[in-house]
């Protein structure tokens, strides 16, 4: 199995390949330019790693949430690539990766994952740090306690914004979440590795993009029913 991982739902456009003894990544940031960096990304990974677009076996993309159109970008390019190449497309919540990547920081316990939403809003889900057994107690996984949802930080419950927090909301809103992580942005090689066990487990894993809210750009039939 030789993964091509996609994320574009926060301002790091990241792209991985893990698999088949392959380890590749190539992340940017840039909070406007999706569009233009996915397929470099893509190229860049492959030739890292020796590869050739037919090697891979399935694409995973980040569901989300994330604004609207860098949303999109990663999730039609990784449908895309998946429809050309003949292979599946799964689909990760974007904030799972990040909750993944913030588990070690945090140990046992709870932690929130909020990012920029734009509109002085954050898109955000309380996970659960835990142990897989008693026998590995280094080995932490997490689970998801809420739904992703998008709000004003503000309006989010006391005990959710004192918990240790990762993402860029901590950073936007420090007066709001006083107990930042550090972990700011999607890894795609986290991504990766996150479908990888759950395919192993048998998951079903479908592509939802988790817009959450409408898009700012309006078509003109909406503009003109307003």
């Amino acid at each position: 199995m030789l993964l091509l991982a996609i994320d574009t739902s926060t301002s790091a456009i990241t792209v991985a390949l893990r698999g088949e003894g392959v380890a590749a990544s190539a992340t940017v940031l840039d909070a406007r330019g999706h569009s233009e960096h996915v397929a470099p990304l893509i190229e860049r990974c492959l030739a890292s790693a020796g590869r050739t677009p037919a090697e891979v076996t399935g694409v995973v993309v980040g569901n989300g949430p994330g604004p609207f159109t860098g949303l999109r970008v990663g999730i039609v390019t990784g449908l895309v690539f998946g429809h050309a190449r003949g292979v599946p497309v799964h689909g990760v919540c974007s904030l799972d990766a990040l909750a993944a990547d913030a588990a070690p920081l945090v140990g046992r316990g709870e932690l929130l994952v909020a990012t920029d939403a734009r509109r002085k809003e954050v898109y955000w889900a309380r996970y659960a740090v835990e142990t897989v057994d008693a026998s590995t107690p280094e080995r932490l996984v997490t689970r998801r306690l809420t739904e992703p949802a998008v709000d004003r930080p503000a309006d989010l419950p006391d005990d959710v914004r004192a918990l240790p927090a990762a993402g860029r909301g901590p950073v936007l809103f420090p007066d709001l979440f006083p107990h930042a992580i550090g972990v700011l942005d999607v890894q795609a090689a986290t991504l990766a590795a996150l479908a990888e066990e759950r395919l192993d487990g048998g998951e079903d894993m479908p592509v939802e993009p988790l817009y959450l809210r409408r898009p700012d750009a309006l078509t003109t039939a909406e503009r003109g029913a307003r």
